[in-house]
C-alpha cells in the first residue's frame, strides 16, 4: 500500500498539477506531471484517476487504481524511477483499456512513461 505522505489527497492538488499542463501518457494513461521541485528532499506525490465513463462499476475502477498504486510503489521502493522525482506531484488518469491489464504489463509500462 502506498503511504500516505506519498499520497495526493486534496482536489485543489489535483487542479494544481492538470493546470501545469506537463503531460506524458500513451493510450493506456496519461500522467500529468506537477512543478518541478526546488528542494529535492520533498516527496513527490501521487494521484490516480479512473472516470466514471469508461466503466460504471466502482468495483472495476478501484481494481485499475489498486493495481496502478501497487506497481508504482514497487518502482519507488525499488528506486527505478529518479527522474519522476523531480516533480512535486504526478496525477495518473488510467484510461478504459486498462481496466483488463495484467500486473507484470502495468508495471512495465509504468517504468517506461516514468523514465521519459
Amino acid at each position: 500500500m502506498l503511504k500516505k505522505e506519498n499520497r495526493l489527497k486534496k482536489n485543489t492538488a489535483f487542479m494544481a498539477t492538470y493546470r501545469n499542463n506537463d503531460t506524458v501518457g500513451n493510450h493506456y494513461t496519461v500522467i500529468y506531471r506537477g512543478k518541478v521541485k526546488k528542494d529535492l528532499a520533498t516527496i513527490t506525490k501521487a494521484g490516480f484517476v479512473v472516470s466514471k465513463k469508461y466503466h460504471k462499476r466502482a468495483v472495476k475502477r478501484n481494481h485499475a487504481k489498486r493495481l496502478f498504486r501497487e506497481a508504482y510503489r514497487l518502482l519507488l521502493k525499488e528506486n527505478k524511477i529518479e527522474k519522476s522525482q523531480q516533480y512535486m506531484s504526478l496525477v495518473f488518469v488510467i484510461k478504459q483499456d486498462c481496466l483488463e491489464l495484467t500486473f507484470d504489463k502495468c508495471y512495465e509500462m509504468l517504468f517506461k512513461l516514468l523514465n521519459l
